[in-house]
């Protein structure tokens, strides 16, 4: 039910009033009334914020615009140029959205798109980047239709720029974003050729570890008073970070954390139970660090590692299936079963039910439950052979479903010497408050 309270009419009747939501002025997202901090990002909340505030935010600035769009005028009616424009729009504005972007505007024949605004992410540049990459490769599918039913194909060029913007205040619906990365950003994409993606040198620093570019000649813009370092994008690893971790630096200061897991695992082996073990921390307090430390000095056992991702489509079984087909190693799913489980009457099952976890169109139908025990099965049967140490990183960013998942495989193991060393930051215990394990 919406906030509300009750206001006395006439007497003898009384109407309720709606209470407006409290409105964060840092993330534009809705809070309860009577918060003091928003609950997502944790700015200070102000019951009466003065609307049309404006923001300053680092955000980053993807702009994308079709070349030859005269050509292509000339060639078509304007009502089938309307179609095949709206479609061109629709399919940018799904990858946009699909990556937690938000179209600012469509101007003409560009498309321009804000990653960062009204909701802040850490890797706003990452998303930007791949958003810009998928609207080529959705551009080229699009165009797969095109060139039979109308005879034309469509030609983009593109600019992704990082850095501060002045925006309108996101309680009152205004996010129009005003700034030289704004100004930037439609430069880079005017130096692009047809089926370029430029990248600005901010946001190249903020991906380096996730794409491959080709660095070119410092651009003269219209504008710039000096000339502007540029990438000529190449390739996007798909679900690389943007920063690699740098793990090799000597560990001070976490031997007590570090005995508490090297404990647990010493007691899931000589109690052949599964124990469960949460490392909690803020992000860039070390938790990676401390995991390999771990796993450093930890002999004669199976290591298998999966990460949670921030967003996407069919994440929820992404950790799950990255050590799936770690555990498989160069076999298949059949034979690497069979060799793991040395179990023939359930070996075929336990195939049917991992091929849903990989997301196989052969295995749909198959319930969540099925998937649980499969993957129980796997952890179970190579922990017969050696102790087994499972890590899953950042799963505050797991689905409700993985969770799950990793709840039953703690409860529900038997007979097996399993660690399940998951990391994550205290937003996890947000979404799930009796999140249990060390």
């Amino acid at each position: 039910m919406a906030n509300a309270e009750v206001a006395k009419g006439s007497p003898g009747t009384y109407t309720r009033r709606a209470m407006p939501a409290l409105t964060c002025p840092s993330c534009g997202r809705e809070n309860p009334e009577g918060f003091a901090f928003c609950g997502f990002c944790g700015a200070a909340l102000d019951a009466a914020p003065p609307q049309g505030r404006e923001v300053r935010k680092t955000v980053t600035i993807v702009f994308s615009d079709v070349t030859g769009s005269t050509e292509l005028g000339e060639r078509l009616d304007p009502e089938t140029l309307r179609r095949v424009m709206s479609r061109y729009f629709d399919a940018m504005r799904a990858v946009i959205e699909r990556h937690g972007g938000t179209v600012e505007k469509f101007i003409g024949d560009a498309v321009m798109a804000v990653f960062g605004i009204p909701v802040l992410h850490e890797e706003d540049a990452l998303r930007g980047v791949r958003a810009a990459w998928e609207m080529r490769e959705e551009l080229a599918a699009l165009n797969e239709q095109l060139r039979p039913e109308r005879g034309v194909t469509i030609a983009v060029r593109t600019g992704v720029n990082t850095g501060e913007v002045v925006a309108g205040d996101p309680a009152s619906g205004q996010t129009l974003v005003t700034g030289d990365t704004v100004n930037t950003a439609a430069r880079l994409e005017q130096a692009a050729a047809p089926g370029e993606i430029l990248l600005g040198d901010v946001t190249y620093r903020l991906v380096r570890d996730a794409v491959e570019v080709e660095t070119v000649e410092p651009l003269e813009l219209k504008g710039k008073a000096e000339p502007v370092p540029a990438h000529r994008l190449l390739d996007v690893a798909p679900e690389a970070a943007g920063h690699a971790r740098h793990l090799d630096s000597p560990m001070v200061g976490r031997n007590r954390e570090l005995s508490l897991i090297r404990e647990s695992f010493d007691r899931a082996v000589s109690e052949r139970e599964c124990h469960l073990f949460t490392l909690l921390g803020a992000a860039g307090v070390g938790k990676s660090r401390l995991v390999e430390e771990f796993i450093g000095a930890t002999s004669g056992a199976t290591v298998l590692r999966g990460r949670c991702l921030p967003y996407g489509e069919g994440i929820t079984f992404y950790p799950v299936a990255d050590v799936v087909r770690q555990a498989m190693g160069e076999h298949d799913m059949g034979s690497g079963v069979d060799a793991l489980i040395e179990d023939e009457e359930r070996a075929p099952m336990v195939v049917e039910r991992l091929a849903a976890v990989l997301g196989e169109d052969s295995a749909a139908g198959i319930g969540t439950e099925e998937m649980f025990w499969a993957v129980r099965t796997l952890f179970e049967g190579i922990a017969h052979r050696n102790p087994l140490v499972v890590v899953f990183d950042d799963i505050h960013w797991g689905e409700p479903t993985f969770l799950d998942l990793v709840d039953h495989v703690a409860g529900w193991s038997r007979d097996a010497p399993i660690l399940l060393l998951c990391v994550a930051r205290p937003e996890l215990l947000d979404v799930r408050p009796t999140w249990g394990g060390g």
